[in-house]
């Protein structure tokens, strides 16, 4: 049961929402748009505010579905695991072609349901960083230092290994941020240069 919960996890976390968007309301591919990458920040960049919105509500969905699976069944498992499977499904999706997102959003919502304080003390400083540096990459690495630091001041967590591969893994994913960071060409969130790469929906769709 647990390595097909955990497999249905990972098909969760598979649903390339912003690709979806993408595709089904601007007749774009955003992976080939903005920074490329198919999560909540580029959506904002290429499709707009309310396609941000929805994108990451569905992928903070995601990451929360998957870590409450053990719950619905009651069954004695960490949500934790289940949500990280998401997360993976979310980064590397089988439904398109294993070119995902940088894990942030669904670790949000799989954290919601497994570790609630552990949420609010990341992701708080997630914003901290973003404010002061004004680099996304930098919040999204700090998530992963955030859940490493916080398995040592926490009597009810030991997930060392986990939360250490975890940053490493969030480092990996943000390899190209890193890169264009130290040669200079890393946008920042006030980059005026990035409203250049908002698009108009097609016929309807998400009117930003």
């Amino acid at each position: 049961m647990f390595w097909l919960l955990l497999f249905a996890s990972y098909l969760i976390g598979s649903i390339p929402t912003a690709l979806i968007v993408g595709k089904l309301f601007f007749g774009v591919d955003i992976r080939e748009l903005g920074s490329k990458n198919p999560g909540a920040t580029n959506t904002l960049r290429v499709l707009g505010k309310k396609s941000a919105i929805f994108v990451l509500l569905i992928d903070l969905g995601k990451g929360a579905l998957a870590a409450s699976l053990p719950l619905f069944l009651h069954l004695d498992t960490e949500p934790l695991y289940f949500g990280l499977a998401a997360v993976v499904g979310h980064c590397f999706p089988i439904f398109a072609g294993f070119r995902g997102g940088k894990a942030i959003a669904t670790t949000a919502g799989a954290l919601l349901i497994a570790d609630l304080s552990l949420l609010i003390i990341a992701y708080l400083i997630f914003f901290l960083v973003i404010i002061l540096t004004k680099y996304v990459f930098l919040g999204s690495i700090s998530v992963g230092f955030s859940m490493f630091i916080y398995d040592f001041y926490s009597a009810n967590v030991n997930f060392e290994l986990i939360f250490l591969l975890f940053l490493f893994f969030l480092i990996y994913l943000h390899r190209s941020n890193i890169r264009n960071f130290i040669l200079g060409i890393e946008p920042k969130i006030n980059d005026k240069n990035l409203k250049n790469d908002l698009i108009p929906p097609k016929g309807g769709g998400f009117k930003v």
